[in-house]
């Protein structure tokens, strides 16, 4: 940790190897902890003002450099000035530097592309490093004021929470022995680079470090030497990125009317289920789903989003439909179910760009081995034993 500084000498660096990682740790965690407590209160004063101590404080300058520079994948990716920090040395350096980081401008992002499952291209913007450093210690003073808003029907890029959970809490609405059993499958056109900045940041509120999700925004970015500018949307490949996204798509269930009691069970006819900017809806009939649609294109329209009518459709459960790789769809079973159909939720099965559907892994790929008596006695394959259990490590780390 760093040691105070004399009254007339300057301050000493940062030592990045003598850091209580530990006791830092356990500073953000009970400010955050904090900041959670006093927005459900409801002081908005005392949130202010521990907003205003978490940006300054040095435990978070310490976390958000080290979640950036060294835990994150896109550690050793550059922005737009090459610069990328790997020695403990420049990590404190880093440190010391956004101690001084007012006023800041922020710098453009550098627009990268990468492969979606489609086989389309999906556009990122990666910032500086100093800007994504700057990011996580405002995401750090601006995520636990609004976790304690959220909708509990969001689940994406929360923390705690993973499209497991969404997926289980899907499982609970699409049992044959409930009542919502038609689906609204949307999908919103490009949601990250169209999202008004006017709404997003009338949204967030005179929150302190807004004028630098101000410029986060408005940055522009550099595509083969070219600078572009924003009007719209937010780069994705920002460490505040999805918190922005869950900002400006929070109120989807009050605009729908799902209601709760004072348990918190689902007692209205309509349920919503949201991963980011992937969601679903259930509703008890065809026609409440074609209203639920055209409430949220009236409600995305304010926020600067549409859904796409490609890929937006309602269907019943017994058609099925797929969300974050997974198909839900109800299967005939009048044997073995009272209802006469049984939820099966299974791997997506994608298709190749030859037309072909994808196996789901290496176990449909390889034959049944037969004995020397021609008979179909199982016999260990010791040549597909290495990549089965590579197959399984991989799984388990989804």
């Amino acid at each position: 940790m760093r040691e105070p500084s004399s009254a007339n000498g300057t301050e000493k660096q940062t030592d990045w190897n003598a850091v209580n990682w530990r006791k830092t740790n356990r500073t953000v965690r009970n400010l955050r902890q904090r900041l959670f407590r006093a927005t459900q209160e409801g002081t908005l004063n005392k949130v202010r003002s521990l907003q205003k101590l978490m940006l300054k404080s040095y435990s978070n300058r310490l976390v958000s450099v080290r979640r950036v520079a060294q835990i994150n994948a896109g550690k050793n990716t550059p922005g737009v000035d090459k610069l990328v920090i790997k020695t403990p040395a420049a990590r404190g350096r880093m440190v010391d530097a956004l101690a001084h980081s007012s006023p800041w401008k922020a710098k453009p992002v550098r627009r990268v592309y990468i492969p979606k499952a489609n086989h389309k291209l999906r556009p990122l913007g990666i910032p500086v490093v100093a800007d994504r450093c700057l990011q996580a210690m405002v995401k750090n003073a601006l995520e636990p004021a609004w976790e304690a808003r959220f909708e509990g029907s969001s689940y994406g890029f929360r923390p705690g929470r993973s499209g497991h959970d969404a997926i289980e809490k899907i499982y609970g609405l699409a049992r044959p022995n409930k009542t919502k059993k038609w689906v609204l499958d949307a999908d919103i056109r490009g949601a990250f680079d169209h999202i008004s900045h006017e709404y997003l940041l009338k949204t967030i509120g005179p929150v302190p470090g807004k004028e630098l999700i101000k410029q986060w925004l408005k940055a522009g970015y550099v595509e083969h030497g070219t600078f572009h500018a924003t009007e719209q949307g937010t780069p994705q490949g920002g460490v505040a990125s999805p918190l922005l996204a869950n900002i400006a798509l929070h109120g989807m269930e009050e605009a729908l009317g799902v209601t709760y009691d004072y348990r918190g069970q689902l007692i209205g006819k309509r349920a919503v289920v949201r991963y980011a900017d992937d969601f679903v809806c259930f509703c008890e009939t065809r026609e409440d789903a074609e209203q639920v649609q055209k409430i949220l294109v009236e409600w995305l329209k304010e926020r600067g989003l549409t859904l796409s009518e490609d890929k937006t459709r309602i269907v019943h459960l017994t058609e099925g439909f797929d969300f974050l790789g997974f198909n839900i769809r109800h299967y005939p079973a009048p044997q073995t179910s009272r209802t006469g159909w049984k939820l099966l939720i299974k791997r997506e099965q994608r298709i190749s760009p030859g037309g072909a559907k994808e196996a789901q892994g290496p176990m449909e790929q390889s034959p049944r081995r037969q004995c020397p008596s021609g008979s179909h006695q199982a016999q260990p394959d010791h040549s597909r034993m290495g990549q089965l259990l590579s197959h399984c490590r991989g799984e388990g780390n989804l």
